[in-house]
Formats: C-alpha cells, sequence, structure tokens
C-alpha cells in the first residue's frame, strides 16, 4: 500500500442510475477519461460527455460516444440548421458533474466565469455537485495563480479531487498529475454514500456578521465572511438535508447554488434573532456559525451625523441573546450546536459557553492559531462536549465542515 492512499470502503453500489457529466479539456491525461467512463457505466451510471475544443486534439469524440452509447457534446449548436444544446438542460438532468482531466486553463476560467465554451457554460448552469481533477505539471498546479483559482473554486463549493492523493482535497498540494481514475470514481461513490445520511431532515445555519445602525450610513459590526457558515449549508445540504441558511451581510460572491439551501439575508441581530425563533421549533438542529454583535446603538441617528470636532459616545444596548433563546426552548430529539472565537482562556471560555447556552457541542476557534478564525478560506477547530474534546488541524473550510457535520451526525442527527 502506497503511504498517504486513502482507501474507501463502501456498502452497497452508490452510482446506480445516477447521472454524471463527465467534462473533458485538453490534457494529455484525457487518455485516462476512458477508463473513468468504464468504471462509471460498469457501476450502473448514465454519463454525458462535454469536451472542449482543445480535448479533442487528445481523444476522439467517436471513442467517447462508443463508451457511453451518447453523442458528445462540444459545440453549442450541433448542425448549421439551428439545432443547439442547452446547457441549462444538463445541468439540470446531472447528479453530479464530473471535470477530469481539469486544466489550468479550464481552472482559471471557471474560477472566473470565462463561458466561453460549452464546458464552462455547463459548469455555470450546474445545479448539482461539481468535482474537479486537476491535471497538468507541478510547476503550473504549484503556481500562485492556480491554488487561488483552485481556493475559489473550493469556496464556491467544488469539490477539488487532489493529485496524488485519491481523496477529496483538504488542502491543496500535489505532484499536479492528475488522480488515477479508480479513485477519482471512488471519490463520487464516497460523497453518495454520504449524501442521503440527513435526508428528511431540516437544519438551521446561521452565517456571516450583524450590522447594527448608528446612522443611516453607519455601524458597528465585525470582520467575519459567512465563508465558515456556507460550508456548512453546503455539506449539510450535499447529505440531503434541508437547509434554512440565516445570514447576516456578507460579500456579493457569497452566493447559495444547492436547491436544498434557502438562505434568509438578515442585517442586525434582532432580525437573526427573531428569523431563528420563528425557524427553530420546527428544526432537527440548528449550527449556530454567525458572528452576532452582543450590543447595539441605543438610539440611532435618523440623519447622517456630523462630524464637531468633539468627543462621541454612543450609549450600547445589549442584543437578544440568540444561543441562550434557543437552548431555552430546545426540545427532546434537537441538537444544538454553538461557535466559540477566543482570543484568551480559550478552553474555560467555551466550556461556560457550551453549559450556560445549552448546546450540545460547541466548536472552538482561536484567534491565536494562524490560518484560523474571520476572512481565511482555512480553519482549526476544537470539538468540545460536556464529556471531553476532539482537536483537528488546520484545514480548508469546506473539510472543517464535513467534521463539525460528522460529529453532528454521531451527536443528535442520524
Amino acid at each position: 500500500m502506497v503511504e498517504g492512499w486513502l482507501f474507501l470502503c463502501i456498502s452497497g453500489n452508490m452510482l446506480q442510475g445516477k447521472k454524471i457529466v463527465l467534462g473533458i479539456t485538453g490534457s494529455i491525461a484525457a487518455y485516462k477519461s476512458c477508463l473513468i467512463i468504464r468504471q462509471l457505466i460498469k457501476k450502473g451510471a448514465e454519463v454525458q460527455v462535454v469536451i472542449t475544443p482543445a480535448g479533442k486534439e487528445f481523444i476522439t469524440p467517436i471513442t467517447l460516444s462508443a463508451l457511453t452509447s451518447k453523442p458528445v457534446i462540444s459545440d453549442f449548436f450541433s448542425q448549421r440548421d439551428g439545432t443547439w444544446h442547452s446547457h441549462v438542460d444538463l445541468g439540470l438532468w446531472a447528479d453530479a458533474m464530473l471535470i477530469a482531466p481539469a486544466t489550468a486553463s479550464t481552472i482559471g476560467k471557471m474560477a472566473h466565469g470565462v463561458a466561453d465554451n460549452m464546458l464552462i457554460t455547463t459548469y455555470l448552469s450546474m445545479k448539482a455537485p461539481v468535482f474537479i481533477a486537476p491535471a497538468m505539471d507541478l510547476d503550473m498546479y504549484a503556481h500562485p495563480s492556480t491554488q487561488q483559482n483552485l481556493q475559489t473554486l473550493q469556496g464556491y463549493g467544488n469539490h477539488i479531487i487532489e493529485p496524488g492523493t485519491g481523496f477529496l482535497a483538504s488542502k491543496l498540494e500535489g505532484k499536479g498529475r492528475m488522480e488515477e481514475p479508480e479513485n477519482i470514481v471512488a471519490c463520487l461513490e464516497n460523497f453518495f454514500s454520504q449524501q442521503k445520511s440527513m435526508q428528511g431532515k431540516k437544519v438551521l445555519i446561521t452565517a456571516g456578521p450583524t450590522y447594527e445602525k448608528i446612522d443611516p450610513v453607519r455601524f458597528i459590526g465585525n470582520y467575519s465572511s459567512g465563508k465558515m457558515g456556507f460550508a456548512l449549508a453546503n455539506e449539510c445540504a450535499n447529505r440531503g438535508a434541508e437547509v434554512e441558511l440565516v445570514c447576516g451581510p456578507v460579500s456579493a460572491a457569497m452566493q447559495v447554488t444547492h436547491p436544498h439551501i434557502l438562505r434568509i439575508d438578515v442585517e442586525s441581530a434582532k432580525e437573526m434573532y427573531d428569523a431563528c425563533m420563528s425557524l427553530y421549533p420546527s428544526m432537527d438542529s440548528a449550527i449556530l456559525c454567525a458572528a452576532v454583535a452582543d450590543y447595539a446603538p441605543e438610539t440611532v441617528a435618523e440623519q447622517k451625523m456630523k462630524r464637531t470636532g468633539e468627543d462621541l459616545v454612543i450609549r450600547l444596548k445589549p442584543n437578544p441573546d440568540i444561543a441562550a433563546s434557543l437552548g431555552a426552548i430546545k426540545q427532546d430529539g434537537q441538537t444544538l450546536v454553538g461557535f466559540a472565537l477566543e482570543t484568551n482562556d480559550e478552553e474555560t471560555n467555551a466550556q461556560a459557553k457550551l453549559k450556560k447556552k445549552n448546546f450540545d457541542f460547541i466548536v472552538l476557534n482561536s484567534l491565536k492559531d494562524e490560518g484560523a478564525g474571520f476572512r481565511t478560506d482555512t480553519n482549526k477547530i476544537t470539538i468540545l462536549t460536556a464529556d471531553g474534546k476532539k482537536e483537528y488541524p488546520l484545514k480548508m473550510k469546506a473539510e472543517v465542515a464535513k467534521d463539525i457535520v460528522d460529529a453532528l451526525e454521531r451527536k443528535g442527527v442520524r
């Protein structure tokens, strides 16, 4: 066994009846797509190939069509009579999209929405989970531009199948070559094996900051980006849950694409409180990931406040405590998960919060840990319960979300 590989033991045939769009780009590794197709079909999947013009330089559509028993899609128009291929229909048809091999060029176009071929337009219309298997030389893969594009795609909820590891990436490093076909297919099987574990469950998730108005143009807020909350929402939805995502003000780049996520936008702590108190009684679980302001200005000026040169005193009043309020109404069978971002006495403060708020467990992170906290794509957490704790290494937030949801399923949602 090669050190570092993860071999997946999966019961049942998770790909039976699945509809897979396979995107093929212009890489020498395109020949391996034939092996991917054979394995997918052998496991009962239906495969539709979408290939870039450069991809056809490495493998012929005739070969691919013979393996899939479907015409290969490459161009927007199939004939000169106006017949066209609908990328929107493909996005609705598929249970998953796999891009293997994915070149640096295609990855860059995907990250920035450059819709100049059928594969990219299909990706941009895709409603199903997207898996990306990079294939390029080591220098190209290691280049900061490529790494940034991969991080961007992962931040959008895509799954990167890291070269040379055989499992979904938790950190972006590798040798550049495309992962072997059997391990790529195993990644899809592993994903679908987890996808239904929360089928029929309802999960409330809060994300992002809250803004407390001082006047019409100023507010009190914090640095939360919402990335961790969005990653949790995607993970729960990927496992089959119906997610209510109550979201404070975040960047316009933070978008919800999964059909099982209903996004509810709020601004203030009071608005988030009202939404959570209304929703939680009908939920199976709640994950309180938002960075909610503890205080708000006692009065809000109706007009923009002018500079006078004198000291300005703003009197603050406490905001409603969302976590404590939900903990007080939690019923048997419901699970409540909290977050604690600390700067000192981390575990002591988190344990106190765990008990006071009636959490089932609490996710602790510290601003002392490099790469953790606000405005990062990574996080380093410790999960604490009344019985003990488990520490995790620094990971991409998409992978941290898996750890948290795993803990949620073990503790509450089954």
